[in-house]
């Protein structure tokens, strides 16, 4: 179950997607997700509306998440 919710994120938007933590545990998963972009406002959009699509897929009850944007220098 949990890689078949993986593989439908990462092709629905475009993320990159992978179970974290909790490969030992049989009734608890953690999977992270993230994205590169050069806008703050769309790279959080998009994470946002890929949590919101495993929420309503009821297949596991999402119990946390933690979003994080890191603005890296640019380099010239």
């Amino acid at each position: 179950m949990v890689r078949s919710l993986i593989q439908r994120v990462r092709n629905r938007f475009n993320l990159s997607v992978a179970e974290v933590g909790g490969q030992d545990t049989w009734q608890r998963a953690s999977i992270g997700l993230s994205a590169v972009g050069t806008d703050e406002v769309s790279v959080r959009r998009k994470l946002e509306k890929a949590l919101a699509f495993i929420e309503e897929q009821h297949l596991a009850e999402v119990l946390g998440s933690d979003l994080q944007v890191l603005d890296l220098p640019e380099i010239e």
